[in-house]
């Protein structure tokens, strides 16, 4: 059970994995996320479900600390020793009057494809705009391409795609005829940020999805709160989407990095022990 069926390196850090988990794989919808656990000693790590294959369920994961570098380091054919989900709420997804448009930063393109993905089958026009900070940080650009009918690029340093932000791209469909019906942004917080502040002027709704800190990931441990609209939310079983206009992003990015240096020595300790 859990099996690694299947492993992707895309650079340095960023690895696909399709893991066979079959009760999970039949009850996720886009947006849900999940939780896995390496060993029954380890930490669980809320992961995105990128996409189902039968009783298969593809994830896409960064290496951060401790506990995604082990990861990265199991192969086809390992077991993990839990996978715990579906988790938090799917997309609120319908067919739209006007255009869709999904934003992608870095690995967010994991979280944006099954939604956009889904958002394509409901008849949506799906316009994509993916963004990193060079062409070798870019995942799953043939992917997105498949499920969009446009896809626009571009990176901080201009190696590949239009040289910038998402925010100048997305600004570019704005000035188009055709008004978007709703936008969907997942990313680094500060790039929701500016995504947020960008689209506001022009009255389209935006749903973020939050990846904070999570422990238990359903809605005990409390330490996934976020502030919306001024209130505690719990982006576990509250969200992981929420309204991209009412999301305190100063706070969140605080939280995201309240245990960096516990997180940094746990992740000295494992160099150390295993090499």
């Amino acid at each position: 059970m859990y099996c690694i069926k299947r492993k992707k390196q895309w650079s340095e850090k960023v690895f696909t994995y399709w893991i066979e988990a079959p009760w999970v794989a039949r009850a996720a919808k886009p947006g849900q996320f999940l939780a896995t656990i390496n060993s029954p000693k380890g930490e669980r790590i809320p992961m995105t479900i990128v996409d189902i294959d039968g009783d298969t369920i593809e994830i896409l994961f960064q290496v951060i600390g401790k506990s995604t570098l082990e990861l990265s380091r199991m192969n086809e054919g390992d077991s993990l020793y839990a996978v715990v989900g579906p988790l938090g709420n799917p997309s609120e997804l319908q067919k739209f009057d006007g255009p869709v448009i999904f934003v992608a930063g870095g690995i967010g393109v994991g979280p944006v494809y099954p939604i956009a993905k889904k958002a394509k089958e409901m008849g949506n026009k799906v316009i994509s705009i993916m963004g990193a900070r060079s062409k070798s940080l870019l995942v799953m650009t043939e992917q997105m391409k498949e499920v969009s009918d446009e896809l626009l690029i571009s990176t901080d340093d201009g190696s590949y795609g239009r040289k910038g932000f998402v925010t100048d791209l997305l600004k570019e469909v704005f000035e188009r005829e055709e008004k978007p019906s709703h936008i969907w942004a997942i990313g680094p917080a500060i790039m929701m940020k500016f995504v947020s502040l960008t689209a506001k002027p022009f009255g389209v709704p935006l749903t973020v999805s939050l990846n904070p800190i999570m422990i238990d990931a359903t809605g005990m441990c409390g330490v996934c709160r976020v502030y919306v609209n001024g209130k505690n939310r719990l982006a576990c079983v509250d969200g992981p989407e929420f309204d991209g206009y009412a999301v305190d992003y100063d706070s969140f990015m605080e939280r995201l990095t309240q245990y960096r240096e516990k997180e940094a020595i746990a992740l000295k300790r494992y160099i150390e022990a295993e090499g």
